[in-house]
């Protein structure tokens, strides 16, 4: 007999007779799919590559090939998140997680639980990271460090423009998005030390347990390899924009 059924008959039994509702609660949960695979190697990838970035920009040199490729890399992904969030799984999409001020407010006064997916904290966040490495990355095509690297695109803009950009990337971006991280990694901590909250390895294998009702985010094979080519695409669009205008 299947467990799902065995537990579900059991719960049946526990209530008609009386029994403990909350062990009954417990019974009837399920593992639900809530990060389906793409969203979870955009962000281990996403992770890679930002530590990347930095470590090859403080070695500069040579490393610093490495340093424009991995923003390139960066651009490609967050192109590729930003029409995922679209069309992707349920709680990838930015419909399933983006709220309002008044919900932000509520949810840090504890008066709304946590959702299956991003909380509204967590929701800013993500915002905030996504945008925080769109401009750092953008404005790494046109920076120019007066050694050895020079941006792709520096020879679009005026040389005012190369040195606000410069100054941007280096002295700005860098440590918002660095800050960012520190602060990502803090609440995960704060999460999962005093709130006792799960939040590391359903990023991981993708699934949750949830003890009510559900929506699973799709992550079949089609969904995949759609995932897939619609990164393929990006990366294309990135690859071919430095190419024509670099």
């Amino acid at each position: 007999m299947p467990e799902s059924f065995t537990l579900a008959f059991a719960c049946h039994a526990q209530r008609s007779s009386g029994g403990l509702r909350g062990r009954c609660s417990v019974a009837m949960g399920q593992t639900v799919r809530i990060w389906d695979l793409p969203t979870r190697v955009f962000h281990w990838a996403l992770a890679a590559l930002v530590v990347m970035s930095v470590v090859t920009a403080n070695i500069g040199g040579n490393a610093m090939v490495w340093h424009m490729r991995s923003g390139l890399a960066v651009l490609s992904l967050l192109l590729f998140r930003l029409v995922w969030g679209l069309v992707g799984g349920h709680w990838s999409r930015f419909r399933s997680f983006l709220v309002s001020p008044s919900t932000v407010w509520q949810y840090a006064r504890g008066r709304i639980a946590d959702p299956a997916g991003h909380s509204p904290l967590g929701a800013l966040s993500v915002l905030g990271m996504l945008i925080a490495l769109a401009l750092q990355a953008s404005a790494g095509l046109f920076s120019y460090d007066e050694i050895a690297f020079s941006g792709p695109f520096t020879a679009l803009v005026s040389s005012q423009r190369v040195e606000q950009a410069s100054w941007f990337h280096t002295e700005v971006g860098k440590w918002i998005v660095i800050g960012l991280v520190l602060l990502h990694v803090l609440a995960i901590a704060y999460y999962t030390v005093v709130r006792r909250k799960v939040l590391v390895p359903p990023m991981v294998v993708g699934d949750k347990w949830m003890d009510g009702a559900v929506p699973a985010s799709r992550d079949d094979g089609r969904s995949r390899l759609r995932a897939l080519a619609l990164w393929a695409v990006c990366a294309s669009v990135v690859a071919t924009g430095v190419k024509w205008f670099g």
